[in-house]
């Protein structure tokens, strides 16, 4: 199988050890920076293109791995529709419409292509997915999250006025709600959103918005309160608690720890998550990307985009809260 890397920053470069953990090698990426294309090629040994174009027609790859700003994936899924190409496509916040045409489009097509879903993976999210639906604490009433990270931190090679994230429609607060809001709802269900109040508060590339605050209604009539910041520092911040009919679940990324307490228990139960993998200059460990990266590969070989846990459909959800949320901020209904 033949993979074409598009965007070879962060995420391309991680998408590039996934495939090499999996024994996957007939890989090339594309990038029109110089820079990018040389530390590929230097740290990967993977040769890379400066045309995308010519890497299409030259390699002819089975696979497109879209790791670009969000305002680019659907220009480059698209592409790969037409040329009947399988897309993996990195977690978008813009273009809904063409989201949503373009999984409507591709309903019935044995090529498959799919949004990413790496929280689905991870262990924190996957052990309190179980402790919820095995029925540990009884029903789900309230949840109170809080997750962060000060945004010169996710990339602290390169100003933040380089990075997408600076932009306002492609927002590290704004992109991260999306993000965070694929594995709740995988979970709980579609929320109906209730409120949100999103601001400036640091003044830090004044453009964008750099927390929101919002209250969602979830199914059974389960609240919750979450709040999406880029100002946490000196370390990130991911901090969950879940209140139940017959006990509590929380969450801390500072202890890496899941507990579980019920009525009638003395004490918390325990769950200790693995730290992982770390690739310097990460701070998520490499293994749910390599796991997400499996099951799409293996939705590929299958022709069945069932097989993967995310679809085009649900990224358009999420994105129909972040902009139902927005709208509430901004005194609209």
């Amino acid at each position: 199988m033949k993979f074409l890397i598009i965007g070879l920053g962060s995420m391309g470069k991680r998408r590039i050890r996934n495939l090499l953990a999996l024994g996957h090698t007939n890989i090339v990426g594309f990038d029109p920076r110089d820079d990018r294309r040389k530390e590929v090629l230097l740290k990967y040994k993977i040769a890379t293109y400066v045309d995308f174009d010519l890497a299409l027609r030259d390699f002819d790859p089975d696979v497109l791995v879209i790791s670009t700003p969000p305002n680019l994936h659907m220009h480059y899924a698209q592409i790969g529709f037409k040329n009947r190409i399988n897309c993996f496509i990195e977690a978008s916040v813009v273009e809904s419409e063409k989201i949503k045409e373009l999984g409507f489009m591709n309903e019935n097509s044995d090529i498959v292509i799919v949004p990413s879903c790496t929280m689905r993976y991870a262990e924190g999210p996957k052990k309190i997915k179980e402790l919820v639906k095995s029925g540990n604490i009884g029903r789900i009433l309230n949840i109170n999250y809080q997750t962060g990270q000060y945004l010169p931190d996710w990339h602290p090679w390169e100003k933040v006025e380089d990075f997408y994230v600076s932009h306002r429609e492609t927002g590290g607060a704004r992109e991260i709600v999306s993000f965070e809001l694929t594995w709740l709802n995988d979970i709980f269900g579609t929320p109906i959103p209730i409120n949100c109040y999103k601001t400036n508060l640091t003044g830090m590339n004044s453009g964008i918005d750099d927390i929101y605050h919002f209250l969602l209604l979830y199914d059974h009539g389960v609240l919750a309160n979450i709040t999406i910041e880029v100002i946490s520092r000196p370390k990130a911040v991911r901090e969950l608690s879940i209140l139940g009919s017959e006990g509590r679940i929380t969450f801390s990324g500072e202890t890496n720890l899941v507990r579980c307490i019920r009525a009638g228990s003395a004490d918390w139960e325990n769950f200790q998550l693995n730290v992982g993998t770390l690739e310097t200059g990460y701070i998520n460990s490499e293994e749910p990307y390599i796991a997400e990266m499996k099951d799409f590969i293996s939705a590929v070989i299958a022709k069945d985009s069932g097989l993967f846990p995310n679809s085009l459909e649900n990224d358009f959800q999420v994105l129909q809260t972040l902009y139902s949320l927005e709208k509430l901020s901004d005194g609209e209904k």
